[in-house]
């Protein structure tokens, strides 16, 4: 892709004349404005010239869940595109159910001498995590990146997706439908993730009057897992309590929720509207094509690569949580509530 000097400018805030000396190495510009330009570069989707690239110690490491959930390959893709565009080089370490665990992989990166880490969705998403695991990696002055799930009492860096505009978007959505009982298949309420989407969707329940009489809002609420088996056991129960409506903890839930819908003989969407969550791979192939709340795995591993290669180049970490908003999919699982006009 050529580049283009003015666009640079423009983003990075200097003038073109500025950006050349960048882009040629030539002497008097500031490391800060440096950094500016750089990151204009990688933001706007341009590779870097060679000769600015990270040399010798570019190693990053992504350290992921199981990559059954089709969600974390996409996100995971998306890192690596990023990072490489930066000049870094991504390795990948993926958890398997009874292989290596998070802290395995630490040791062996550390080993390699890499030059910063990136978690998602791991030990960090536990409620009850404890940061010290953390704070030593901060301590040795290597540069980390949380992805979905802030620690309390870390000062480190984390994107996440906005949960609580993830839940607000497909009730309102099911409600606009017509529907009045409305429920929530989440995953396990030991990730942080979990936790705040049911909070989200009870604060939201009980706000727009949606707590049916013969029920409380912790009723409409069913927490097992983010598998098929999961969504398939939290809608036998919220079935059973009426609901026309389930919003997903994930797709891969959703899947469960249509399933156990037909195992009843219920249609959906005709009978019963699901929202799923992610917005995962080969969903719009789903039967209904699902409707789902997608999560910016784009935007998420844009803004976690440049925070890790921020650091790496030598800026100070940004401490805190930073929100993405999610975006609302409309397709083939979500009609009218029955019997709505």
């Amino acid at each position: 892709m050529r580049i283009r000097l003015s666009e640079i400018a423009e983003r990075s805030g200097v003038s073109i004349s500025t950006v050349s000396r960048v882009l040629n190495e030539r002497p008097g510009v500031s490391q800060q404005t440096r950094r500016q330009v750089l990151t204009a570069i990688d933001v706007l989707g341009y590779d870097r010239p060679v000769r600015l690239r990270a040399r010798a110690g570019g190693l990053v490491g992504l350290v992921m869940p199981e990559l059954e959930n089709p969600f974390f390959p996409r996100l995971a893709h998306h890192l690596e595109v990023n990072l490489s565009r930066m000049g870094l080089s991504p390795v990948l370490c993926s958890q398997t159910l009874g292989g290596a665990h998070e802290d395995d992989y630490v040791a062996i990166l550390l080993e390699h001498s890499v030059a910063g880490i990136v978690f998602v969705s791991g030990v960090h998403a536990l409620v009850d995590s404890d940061p010290a695991r953390y704070q030593q990696l901060i301590d040795l002055g290597l540069p980390i990146v949380l992805v979905n799930g802030a620690l309390a009492g870390l000062e480190a860096p984390c994107v996440s997706t906005d949960d609580v505009a993830a839940v607000e978007l497909a009730v309102q959505h099911l409600e606009n439908m017509g529907h009045r009982r409305i429920g929530a298949a989440l995953g396990q309420l030991r990730y942080l993730p979990a936790q705040r989407k049911r909070q989200a969707f009870l604060r939201t329940v009980n706000e727009r009057g949606l707590v049916p009489d013969d029920l409380s809002a912790e009723d409409l609420v069913e927490a097992t897992a983010y598998t098929v088996q999961g969504g398939q056991r939290a809608a036998d129960v919220l079935i059973d309590r009426g609901v026309t409506g389930i919003v997903c903890g994930s797709d891969v839930m959703a899947l469960g929720v249509i399933r156990a819908a037909r195992r009843r003989g219920l249609r959906v969407p005709e009978d019963l509207s699901v929202v799923g969550s992610d917005d995962s791979q080969m969903m719009e192939f789903a039967d209904p094509p699902l409707t789902t709340v997608r999560q910016p795995a784009e935007a998420l591993a844009q803004a976690a690569s440049l925070e890790i290669a921020e650091q790496i180049a030598g800026s100070r970490p940004h401490a805190g949580e930073v929100l993405h908003r999610p975006e609302l999919v409309v397709r083939g699982s979500t009609a009218r509530a029955p019997g709505s006009s």
